[in-house]
């Protein structure tokens, strides 16, 4: 498979990329930066450099043609302003989806956030976050043209993972290691059987093929 991937430089995306090219797959990453190339050739992975806040729909299309899956793991980072939660989290999400539609690429999967949601109250920027997530989410629901997937993983860490994850519709908070969450990246893509679903993703006892076979019927 030839799988693209926005925000190919971020923490998740960097170890999505090495599971994906250690299996044969062919990995596109777009980056904004031309310094963070390297990184994601050691990874494995082909960098696109590209600014996903301001590039055309038709320029993000033509990164995206011949693909087979694409996957939406930007952020604007914990370090932004709730300016750019809009920008990246939101906007950058949409136009990646619509960039999808054109290119004909229904195989779509986003890393949104638990607690998502286009109605969440806040002004703060974590609640920013959260709405400019559920809006993102809200939209790519509702684009017809994809086959697409919602991961919304617990708290991040950078703990070694164990390959056990609890992955449901609604899951409940707790932690789950950026290893983990790659690693259900990586089976999700494979699994179209998973279209249509919002999944929530925490550390559990089910190894992660079994977590996803299970949420996708098999």
């Amino acid at each position: 498979m030839r799988i693209v991937i926005a925000g190919g430089h971020g923490q998740i995306a960097l170890r999505l990329e090495r599971l994906l090219a250690a299996r044969g797959d062919e990995v596109a990453g777009i980056i904004r930066k031309a310094e963070q190339a390297d990184d994601l050739r050691q990874a494995g992975a082909e960098p696109v450099v590209l600014d996903l806040e301001s590039a055309s729909v038709d320029a993000v299309a033509e990164r995206l043609r011949g693909a087979d899956a694409a996957v939406f793991a930007a952020g604007a980072g914990p370090g932004s302003g709730a300016a750019r939660k809009d920008t990246v989290d939101k906007a950058a999400a949409v136009l990646f989806a619509d960039a999808a539609v054109r290119a004909g690429v229904r195989r779509f999967l986003i890393v949104s956030s638990m607690g998502a949601d286009p109605e969440h109250q806040g002004d703060e920027v974590f609640d920013v976050y959260l709405r400019a997530k559920g809006e993102a989410d809200a939209y790519v629901r509702g684009l017809e043209d994809l086959d697409w997937t919602i991961l919304r993983p617990g708290r991040l860490t950078d703990d070694a993972g164990t390959g056990l994850v609890r992955l449901e519709a609604h899951t409940g908070r707790g932690p789950i290691p950026r290893d983990d969450v790659a690693a259900v990246l990586a089976e999700l893509v494979d699994t179209p059987a998973t279209a249509g679903l919002t999944l929530e993703l925490i550390s559990g006892p089910a190894p992660v093929s079994v977590a996803v076979k299970s949420v996708a019927g098999n």
